[in-house]
């Protein structure tokens, strides 16, 4: 009797958590909260790129993060993290691990799912664009290669195709 009245406790508890948790709604959240960060970040490397490869390298290194900063505010984080990264910084979050192997073997769209009860996480996958194979491509020029390994040297975020899989956008969101 104990046992069947716990179970239904637990299963009461689980239902009740479910209709709490929209994941379409989750997702439509994170999707505005991300997009003025790939907005500004997009505009940025543009900007970098115009003047130099070498500009756009110092755009990521130093305005992707405080982009980031300036578009994350009190219940709200965001950011980019990789399975393969150039700044250490990048590397995915615990939670992130799960859904990034999701987009390795093939997934393409948005998630979200419960961090805690306070916090929902939303990702979205980054695919490699021509604009950034200058830096993360496979023929990266020679100048290139000797400012990135400078800069970053245990960097793991070369070696890709125009169109792979490159990364995550990635929201926190308050509950």
């Amino acid at each position: 009797m104990v046992r069947a009245l716990s179970i239904a406790v637990v299963l009461l508890f689980l239902s009740g958590c479910s209709k709490k948790f929209d994941e379409e709604a989750w997702k439509t959240r994170g999707a505005e909260v991300v997009a003025p960060f790939k907005k500004q970040l997009k505009a940025t490397l543009l900007k970098g790129l115009a003047e130099s490869p070498q500009a756009a390298i110092a755009t990521c290194r130093v305005e992707a993060p405080e982009i980031a900063r300036a578009v994350s505010n009190e219940g709200v984080k965001v950011g980019r993290a990789s399975h393969k990264v150039r700044n250490p910084e990048n590397r995915a979050k615990e939670w992130m691990t799960p859904l990034i192997d999701q987009y390795l073997r093939g997934a393409t769209e948005p998630m979200a799912v419960v961090i805690d009860e306070q916090t929902v996480g939303y990702i979205e996958p980054i695919v490699l664009q021509p604009l950034c194979a200058t830096c993360h491509g496979t023929a990266i020029p020679a100048t290139i290669e000797a400012s990135l390994a400078e800069l970053y040297p245990s960097d793991e975020a070369t070696g890709f195709q125009v169109g792979e899989f490159r990364g995550v956008f990635w929201a926190e969101l308050r509950r």
